[in-house]
């Protein structure tokens, strides 16, 4: 299971209706940063047959079923460090070791 908070939720909902079209939020991950992989945000605009589609918070989150031993069990939240510094922050209990700067990953 993935989910969001109420942040998260909040601000996932607001870009969505500017955008005016989609499901949801698409999370994945690709190869990169210093300890293997990076989480990777995107509209979803549908699910296919490799996807699971969680609800949370009245919002979709689509993700591949093959990035699930990587993914499952996360938390997002939307954080405001400083005016200029917003973005999702994600809780990862598979997480074994996290870079520095906290932009990648490795399982």
């Amino acid at each position: 299971m993935i989910k969001l908070t109420p942040r998260a939720a909040e601000h996932v909902k607001k870009m969505l209706n500017r955008r005016g079209s989609g499901i949801g939020l698409r999370l994945g991950t690709h190869k990169a940063g210093c300890t293997g992989f990076m989480y990777d945000f995107d509209y979803a605009d549908e699910a296919g047959d490799n996807d699971l589609v969680f609800d949370s918070q009245d919002v979709k989150i689509v993700v591949s079923k093959k990035l699930m031993e990587q993914l499952d069990g996360c938390e997002i939240d939307y954080v405001t460090t400083n005016a200029l510094n917003k973005g999702f922050e994600i809780t990862n209990p598979n997480a074994k070791e996290m870079c520095g700067c906290g932009e990648s990953f490795h399982v």
